[in-house]
């Protein structure tokens, strides 16, 4: 063999091996262009993505401050409906109180009545509620637990 042989073969390893150098390194290159562009779109999907869940959050925080709005005003309610049944209970004592003190007095009203006789004593009317007695003293008083109102001036028997 000749030295210009082994000078052109070293010559074309040498080309050889930087071209496969040049080859590799545009392969490499053109893999990074590739990986960063995939990057980036990932990165835009995540922004959008994040923007879309942002706001998702916004209208759960919405909700939720909307349920404690309702949730405040149902306890509301219901404490007003507990303070109107308790009022309506201590009216209708009251009422009932009333009834039964106008009860025994027209039947002590009976008893003095020297008109009534033993038949009439055992049966007194019992109030219509169809009917109510007027109050010709107070026109309002028509004997409805609406109207009624307990009697709380003093009277001496």
């Amino acid at each position: 063999m000749d030295t210009n042989n082994v000078v052109w073969i070293v010559i074309a390893a040498v080309v050889a091996i930087i071209v496969i150098g040049v080859i590799v390194f545009l392969a490499r290159r053109a893999r990074n262009q590739r990986r960063a562009q995939e990057a980036d779109r990932i990165r835009e999907e995540v922004h959008h993505d994040s923007r879309r869940v942002q706001r998702q959050a916004s209208i759960v925080e919405e909700t939720e401050a909307k349920a404690r709005a309702a949730q405040a005003e149902a306890e509301a309610k219901a404490a007003e409906a507990a303070r109107l049944a308790e009022t309506a209970s201590s009216r209708r004592d009251a009422l009932n109180s009333s009834q039964q003190h106008l009860d025994s007095r027209l039947e002590h009203a009976d008893t003095l009545d020297p008109r009534r006789t033993d038949d009439d004593k055992g049966g007194a009317v019992a109030p219509d509620p169809k009917n109510p007695v007027r109050d010709p003293e107070n026109p309002r008083r028509d004997g409805t637990a609406e109207t009624m109102r307990p009697d709380v001036r003093t009277r001496s028997h």
